[in-house]
């Protein structure tokens, strides 16, 4: 009797050990997260991805969307090319570290010069939930009141037309400004670009008339338009927006047809199993719905976009094929 009880125990036992060791690992996720979740954002402290990660963090903490405790932690360098090599070879088995990004994750993995080998294949979207669009902008007192005109000065002479924005050559901001003469018929290595360190010093340059024309975030425009400082001449936008921007044309209003879309979303490991990847999908459509990130979005000047992991994979490969082209087109796609 004394050794069925002991069999008996000693079955017991380790049939309860290795519920509990499957219940631990990754390929369960019943008490996923169980951890703190490291939420990075690829630069410095105080740009977009730094307050995209925060006020994600702040209203998934608040609302209490996700008991885990959430940090935040910057690792700038190469535009994010850096970064995304280190998670994507150190990190692949890190379930509790995730990260923000926007379309320099397509541009760093297409473009030549600072290719990142890695792009969003790579590792898992979870999420898009923020949007802006870019904005083809001149000062109040310039002789262009249409975007067309400018297309129509470029192909005429385009060392006469000088445009300008806050990123590198074969950034976003030099795409935004690039797209509208692409798509017109114009060469895009044609178009006179001048690079400035942030749409902050591109729009003083066109205020101090150093440049002509710049690309900026739709987003950004704003307190600059309302004070008479600028013309706002086209967005990248599939309809127009609201507020001080309702009465600016879209490009295909102008009979451009173009556009162009600066998301922000949420990214995470590869090897997410399937029930963690429903939980983010659940967490983060939750989030959208919340108030408290409703006014979170409008205190930064964001308009929400909300797409779940498998819609977001999808917008990605179709927003790689524009990237891929325009970046052809200059002349700066990695072969």
């Amino acid at each position: 009797m004394k050794k069925r009880f002991t069999w008996q125990f000693a079955l017991l036992a380790l049939i309860t050990a290795l519920t509990l060791s499957a219940c631990s690992t990754g390929g369960q996720s019943a008490k996923y997260p169980d951890k703190a979740v490291n939420v990075v954002a690829p630069s410095g402290a105080g740009g977009g991805w730094d307050k995209t990660a925060r006020s994600i963090t702040k209203i998934l903490t608040e609302t209490k969307l996700v008991a885990s405790p959430l940090t935040v932690e910057n690792k700038p360098g190469g535009g994010g090319v850096v970064f995304l090599g280190e998670y994507v070879s150190k990190d692949a088995n890190d379930m509790h570290k995730l990260f923000v990004n926007s379309p320099p994750i397509l541009i760093n993995n297409w473009k030549s010069e600072g290719k990142s080998p890695y792009g969003f294949r790579d590792v898992q979207p979870l999420a898009q939930l923020t949007t802006d669009y870019g904005a083809i902008v001149v000062s109040a007192d310039s002789k262009y009141n249409d975007i067309n005109e400018v297309i129509a000065d470029i192909k005429a002479d385009p060392t006469k037309v000088t445009v300008a924005g806050g990123s590198a050559p074969g950034s976003m901001d030099h795409l935004i400004a690039v797209l509208p003469a692409y798509k017109a018929g114009v060469d895009p290595k044609t178009v006179k670009y001048v690079s400035y360190d942030g749409g902050g010093e591109a729009m003083t340059a066109l205020l101090g008339k150093n440049a002509d024309v710049i690309a900026t975030d739709a987003s950004s425009v704003g307190e600059f338009l309302e004070a008479g400082k600028i013309k706002v001449l086209a967005i990248t936008a599939n309809e127009r927006l609201g507020g001080i921007l309702k009465d600016v044309p879209t490009l295909k209003e102008k009979g451009i047809d173009a556009d162009f879309t600066i998301w922000r979303g949420v990214f995470g490991p590869k090897k997410l199993s399937a029930d963690q990847l429903k939980y983010w999908d659940e967490t983060f459509k939750a989030l959208n719905d919340k108030e408290e990130w409703k006014k979170e979005l409008e205190a930064n000047g964001w308009l929400p976009e909300y797409k779940n992991s498998a819609d977001f994979t999808k917008f990605l490969e179709e927003q790689e094929v524009t990237i891929k082209q325009l970046l052809t087109a200059l002349g700066m796609a990695n072969a």
